[in-house]
C-alpha cells in the first residue's frame, strides 16, 4: 500500500492517458506536479472516471467472464488465459506477470482522493460528492476481490507507510456511508465565483445530480444485496430506510451509468472493449476475438429459452452456435477449434449494424446498466425490503436487456410467456431473477455473475476442466505480491488469501 504515493506519478499519467477525448488527453502540463495550478478539476475528474470504467470493463470484467460460466478459449487459445483457468492465484498476484486488480483500484482511490481533497477546498462539493461515491464504488469492489483490505489509512501516502487492515464487513459499511456523504455533498453544492461547476466533465451524468443520487443509492443496493446470506438484516433494513427516506430512488429503466468521454477512431483512443476484444484501428480483429469463445454452458442456457439475444451475441457456424469447454486442457478436439466455434458478432458480421456487444468504435463504456439496476430491484423487491412489484422490475429488466442487445422489443411477450422465462410460473422466483440477470449481464458486467455465484451459488455454472481439484472454485484473490513486498506484516494478520479455500465476508 505504502507503493501508491511512490508511483503515483506514473498513476496519473496513466490514468490520464486512459481518458479518450481529445480535450482530457491534450493537457499541457507537468504531470510532476499534479496540484490544484497543473490540471484542473474538470481535467481530472473524467480522467478518474474513465480510468475507473476502464478496469471495470477490462481486467475485472475479464475475471468475471471466465469465472462467471460466459467464456472459454479455443484449441490454438489453449496457453491463453491459464492462469484464470486453472485458478492460479500465485499467479494472479505476481508483480510482473499478474492482473494488479489491487494496484490499479487504489491508485484509481488515490487519485479520486486528490480530487476530492481539492474539491473541497474550493466547496466545489459538487466534484467532492461525485468522488466519494466513486470511491465507495472502488473499495467495494476491492472487499468482493480480497476481503479485509485498508480503508482509514489506505490513501495517506506517505504519512503512513504500512497502512492497517480493516474487516471486509466494516469495510463495507464504511464505503456505504461513504456514498452517502456524497450524495449530500452534491446537495448541499451551491455554485459560485471560483467554483468549478460539474458540466462536460461529467462524463457520465453531464451534470445531474439526481442521476448521481440514484446512481449512488444503486451501488448501495448492490452492496445490500450482495449480504443477503450474511445475517445482517437489521443493517440491511436500516440502510434500505435511509435510501427511502433519501427519496431519489435508484437507476430506472432509462437511466444508465455509461461512460463517453468522446471516443476517437485512433490507436488508444477507441473504446476500450472494443479494442481489446473486437477490432483495432486498422479493423484487424484482436488476438482476443480470435481466443475467446463463449462456453457450451452459456450457449445451451440461451438456445434452451429460445433467445433472441443469441443471434446477436455469437456467430453461427454451419446454422447453428457452438462453445467451448471452460478449462479445456486439450487441443485436439476439432469441434473446439477457432474455425468450428461462434466468434462474438460485431457490425462486421451483422451487415453493418450494432450487435449485442459491439456497436461501434465509439460506443460509451458501462460501468453500470438500467437492468441490472431494474434485476437488483427486483431482488429487493422479492425479500420484501422495497416497494414495487418483483415481476414488474423483472420484466423490465429483460426488456431493458433486449433494448441494450439489439433485439426488437416486440420480441418481449413470446420471450416471457414461456415457462421458463415467466416470473409467475418460477417455482422459485430468486432464482429465475438470477438466471436472466446472468443472461443478461454476459459480457458487459459479467463481475457480477461471479459474485452471484458465490453469494447463492446460482446459475448452476460448470467448474473448469483445468481446475486443481473437481471442487476447487475461485473465490478470492490473493494478496498481491506488491502488497506483501511492501506491508506483509498486516497483510500475514488477515489469515488464509488461497483463491479456492477463503472465503469474502458476505459469502455463505
Amino acid at each position: 500500500m505504502n507503493r501508491i504515493a511512490k508511483i503515483f506519478t506514473l498513476g496519473l499519467i496513466t490514468v490520464t492517458g486512459l481518458s479518450s477525448c481529445e480535450k482530457f488527453l491534450d493537457v499541457n502540463t507537468n504531470p510532476n506536479a499534479p496540484g490544484k495550478e497543473t490540471i484542473s478539476l474538470s481535467a481530472k475528474f473524467p480522467a478518474a472516471l474513465v480510468a475507473t470504467v476502464n478496469q471495470e470493463q477490462g481486467q475485472i470484467n475479464q475475471i468475471g467472464a471466465f469465472w462467471g460460466g460466459y467464456w472459454g478459449t479455443t484449441n490454438q487459445a489453449v496457453n491463453s488465459f491459464v492462469d484464470l483457468k486453472s485458478y492460479n492465484g500465485l499467479a494472479i498476484m505476481h508483480q510482473r506477470d499478474g492482473i494488479p486488480v489491487w494496484e490499479t483500484a487504489y491508485n484509481n482511490l488515490y487519485y479520486l482522493e486528490l480530487i476530492k481533497r481539492e474539491a473541497l477546498d474550493e466547496k466545489a462539493l459538487f466534484h467532492a460528492g461525485a468522488a466519494k461515491i466513486m470511491q465507495g464504488w472502488l473499495f467495494l469492489r476491492l472487499v468482493d476481490m480480497y476481503n479485509n483490505i485498508p480503508f482509514d489509512e489506505a490513501l495517506r501516502g506517505f504519512e503512513i507507510a504500512t497502512p492497517k487492515y480493516e474487516p471486509g464487513k466494516t469495510v463495507y459499511e464504511k464505503a456505504i456511508n461513504l456514498i452517502t456523504s456524497g450524495i449530500q455533498d452534491i446537495k448541499n453544492h451551491k455554485d459560485g465565483p471560483g467554483i468549478s461547476k460539474m458540466g462536460a466533465d461529467d462524463v457520465m451524468f453531464k451534470g445531474v445530480p439526481a442521476l448521481w443520487y440514484k446512481f449512488g443509492n444503486t451501488v448501495k443496493l448492490r452492496a445490500l444485496i450482495r449480504q443477503s446470506e450474511a445475517g445482517n438484516q437489521a443493517y440491511i433494513d436500516a440502510e434500505i430506510a435511509k435510501i427511502g427516506a433519501e427519496g431519489s430512488g435508484y437507476l430506472n429503466a432509462t437511466e444508465n451509468a455509461f461512460i463517453q468521454p468522446g471516443y476517437l477512431n485512433s490507436s488508444g483512443k477507441l473504446n476500450p472493449f472494443w479494442e481489446n476484444y473486437y477490432k483495432t484501428v486498422a479493423g484487424k480483429v484482436t488476438v482476443n476475438y480470435a481466443a475467446i469463445r463463449p462456453t457450451t454452458y452459456v450457449i445451451n442456457q440461451y438456445s434452451a429459452l429460445n433467445d433472441p439475444r443469441l443471434a446477436n451475441l455469437y456467430v453461427a457456424v454451419g446454422g447453428t452456435y457452438k462453445g467451448v469447454l471452460f478449462g479445456n486442457p486439450s487441443s485436439s478436439d476439432p469441434q473446439y477449434s477457432q474455425a468450428n466455434t461462434s466468434a462474438f458478432k460485431g457490425p462486421a458480421e451483422n451487415n453493418n449494424n450494432p450487435a449485442a456487444l459491439f456497436k461501434s468504435f465509439s460506443q460509451p463504456s458501462v460501468l453500470m446498466s438500467s437492468f441490472e439496476s431494474l434485476f437488483l430491484q427486483a431482488e429487493a423487491a422479492q425479500r420484501g425490503w422495497i416497494a414495487g412489484t418483483a415481476q414488474q422490475y423483472y420484466e423490465e429488466a429483460i426488456k431493458q436487456s433486449f433494448k441494450y442487445m439489439e433485439v426488437p422489443a416486440g420480441d418481449f411477450t413470446a420471450y416471457n410467456q414461456q415457462a421458463g422465462v415467466s416470473f409467475t410460473a418460477a417455482p422459485a422466483k430468486i432464482e429465475r431473477i438470477i438466471e436472466q440477470k446472468w443472461l443478461a449481464l454476459n459480457s458487459i458486467s459479467s463481475i457480477e455473475a461471479w459474485n452471484d455465484y458465490r453469494r447463492l451459488g446460482l446459475p448452476n455454472i460448470p467448474n473448469s476442466l483445468d481446475a486443481p481439484s473437481p471442487t476447487a472454485r475461485p473465490l478470492r484473490l490473493m494478496y498481491p505480491e506488491t502488497e506483501r513486498m511492501t506491508n506483509n506484516e498486516e497483510a500475514s494478520k488477515q489469515g488464509n488469501d488461497d483463491i479456492t479455500t477463503a472465503k469474502i465476508w458476505w459469502m455463505k
